[in-house]
């Protein structure tokens, strides 16, 4: 599997994401600078997490008109998967590529621990090395993770399987204790009309090395994920 992860002033995770890409795939992805305006022939993009421009503006807004995003828009209307976490998934939204917006947590505080995510679908790309309904357990860092689409479109979004992830508690009880930032109806995670486009506020490439795994916490949960990138794409 041939994959880019596109960087941006202020991107500090493209290297996790690398690493857990080439730990499934056991090909390293190109990073690409957002000055670039054209990709390489790949089978996944990538925009991770970070704070692409300092997130002035609106978290996402300004590297949304970087010049690379033209091209990512470009190949993900021709159906190349792309897959944006946290700062990737506010990006995805501003560049309308995905609906809603992320707004600030209900907290106003920055939100860095584990959360469980309940898994909605394994009948993506992304999600077929998990069962419906399992429970997965990764980090969040994000100030601006809350999730808002007016009541229209979550109801397609839930009516059409968009949904990816929810925040949940342990026994994937959809508790509001356990929504780590308002998300409406609890969403973590969406996928675009074809489920091509994924975008997903907690970090799973930060869940796939056994080394980060100890008596603190931790865990590989989120290794799924990218093994099922890798069979679906290679």
């Amino acid at each position: 599997m041939k994959s880019a992860v596109v960087v941006f002033p202020g991107t500090n995770r493209e290297h996790d994401i690398a690493d857990a890409i080439e730990r499934a795939a056991g090909a390293r992805p190109q990073l690409i600078w957002h000055r670039e305006t054209d990709l390489p022939k790949v089978d996944l993009i990538v925009l991770p997490g970070g704070f692409a421009y300092g997130d002035y503006l609106r978290t996402g807004a300004i590297a949304a008109r970087s010049p690379i995003m033209h091209e990512v828009v470009r190949r993900a209307e021709a159906g190349t998967p792309v897959i944006g976490v946290c700062n990737g998934f506010q990006i995805l939204c501003e560049a309308g590529l995905l609906p809603g917006v992320m707004l600030c947590n209900a907290s106003l505080h920055f939100a860095c621990h584990d959360v469980h995510l309940k898994v909605e679908t394994s009948q993506s790309l992304f999600t077929q090395h998990y069962a419906s309904g399992a429970v997965i357990k990764v980090p969040i860092a994000h100030h601006d993770g809350n999730y808002y689409a007016d009541e229209a479109t979550l109801d397609r979004l839930e009516g059409e399987g968009q949904v990816a992830f929810r925040y949940c508690a342990p026994d994937g009880a959809l508790d509001p204790a356990a929504n780590p930032n308002g998300s409406a109806r609890s969403i973590a995670g969406i996928f675009n009309r074809t489920k091509t486009v994924l975008g997903m506020m907690p970090h799973p490439e930060n869940a796939t090395d056994p080394a980060l795994v100890g008596a603190g916490g931790g865990s590989t949960d989120g290794i799924g994920l990218f093994r099922s990138m890798v069979d679906a794409l290679a």
